[in-house]
């Protein structure tokens, strides 16, 4: 007996439960639709020649990426402009990249998004001492090693010779770069090397290391960067790169395009906070020609600022990500939204809820109120033998279906109430049937 009736209340429970259990799914269902999927584990990042700067900064992003169970691989590349097509491109699967500031015009769609900047990243521009030079001017009639098709350094070189007057036909363009442009000045194939790099860049070092080569001082620094918005000039004080040999001999006035991050549109947010966090540890610190905490910054892009991004840069790394596993982090940050449905259900179930249990309740006892109501004040009418019977049947039916009725202990005196109620009309019942007995 006792359990059927626990089957019976399950019952009732699952068929009073069950409409708010069908909302709350539903609301899942929709709330689903909302939620990122998961981060992948692997991207790819392109950079730049291997022997650049880029390609080393790429390694030591991976590094710190691989801590937190994201592999990322490190394709070298050409340069700045070969990065953008493969951003732009649908199969090539590169995800973000290294680009040259100034080199975004040569980008052909409007989706890229801007990560930030990292660095500034000089031009330097080497010469021979067999032909000396003052001004970019004196380059006419020169061999110049101008960078690699699909290379910044060589859309930036470009740009300069132009604001000079110098192009293909007044000079010897040589499609080199790194360390074969490197190479082609200290074998004298070259006059003179157009370099965008990093100070730490190994063929940056290579020629200052080289006594028979100087560095080009941009005395019109601030005429290049009225022209040029993207570029900005730094200086490179005297004796920084070596301090006992003097090198250099003096401070040397450079133009400076700045290094950046580019995303394509499709990156997750999880992702960007995570690059954003290896270039705060990678380029945070400084360097020749940044102050400690400058970069990455927000400026000095060329493309719009991710969302993700300008968030990052306003609040800082997720609050979760400050103190979980990323994955971890990123698992709860994606589930909060799960959450939403169930506290939008949750307060106005809450209050609905539970007076429409006690209305169900309460419902299973009062029912049978009706129908003692009806039998109790015709017993003081005239009512004959066989009217009664039919009474005292009706009862009895109805003290039979009250037995089957199952309430939480709540509700337990109401349901005895019940029963006191029906045991009371009952009496009444018999004692007129008695009457009537005795009348006969």
């Amino acid at each position: 007996m006792a359990e059927r009736r626990g089957t019976r209340s399950w019952r009732d429970h699952l068929r009073f439960l069950g409409p708010a259990i069908i909302v709350t799914l539903i609301g899942f269902i929709v709330a689903y639709q909302f939620v990122d999927p998961a981060p992948p584990k692997r991207i790819t990042l392109a950079t730049g020649g291997t022997d650049g700067a880029y390609y080393l900064f790429g390694q030591r992003y991976r590094e710190l990426l691989q801590r937190h169970g994201i592999e990322l691989e490190v394709r070298a590349t050409a340069g700045s402009l070969e990065n953008l097509k493969l951003l732009e491109a649908d199969s090539d699967g590169v995800d973000v990249a290294f680009v040259q500031g100034g080199t975004g015009e040569f980008s052909s769609g409007e989706s890229l998004l801007g990560l930030a900047s990292l660095y500034f990243e000089p031009l330097w521009v080497f010469y021979s001492a067999d032909a000396p030079a003052d001004d970019v001017t004196e380059f006419r009639g020169r061999r110049l090693a101008v960078g690699v098709e699909g290379s910044g350094t060589r859309a930036v070189a470009m740009q300069i010779l132009a604001d000079n007057g110098i192009s293909a036909s007044s000079a010897t363009l040589l499609p080199l770069g790194g360390r074969e442009a490197v190479h082609a000045l200290n074998d004298g194939v070259a006059d003179a090397v157009f370099l965008v790099a990093s100070p730490d860049s190994p063929s940056v070092k290579a020629l200052f290391e080289n006594s028979e080569v100087h560095l080009m001082n941009f005395e019109r620094a601030a005429a290049y960067t009225r022209i040029h918005r993207f570029l900005s000039s730094v200086i490179l004080p005297q004796g920084v790169i070596d301090l006992n040999a003097n090198v250099p001999a003096r401070d040397v006035a450079l133009l400076a395009p700045a290094a950046t991050l580019v995303a394509s549109p499709s990156l997750h947010p999880a992702l960007v906070d995570m690059l954003l966090q290896a270039a705060d540890e990678v380029h945070g610190s400084g360097g020749l020609f940044e102050n400690r905490g400058e970069f990455p910054s927000e400026k000095f892009l060329e493309f719009p600022l991710s969302p993700d991004a300008r968030r990052y840069f306003k609040s800082g790394p997720p609050f979760l990500q400050r103190f979980l596993p990323f994955w971890v982090a990123t698992l709860i940050d994606r589930m909060l939204v799960m959450l939403l449905p169930l506290v939008a259900l949750a307060i106005p179930l809450t209050r609905i809820m539970p007076p429409v249990l006690r209305w169900r309740i309460r419902s299973r006892i009062f029912r049978w109120y009706r129908e003692l109501l009806a039998i109790d004040p015709a017993l003081r009418e005239e009512a004959d033998r066989a009217r009664l019977q039919q009474y005292v049947a009706a009862i009895d039916r109805i003290e039979k279906e009250v037995s089957k009725v199952d309430v939480p202990l709540s509700y337990a005196d109401q349901l005895y109430h019940l029963r006191l109620h029906i045991n009371l009309v009952r009496g009444e019942l018999e004692n007129a049937i008695a009457a009537k007995s005795e009348q006969d």
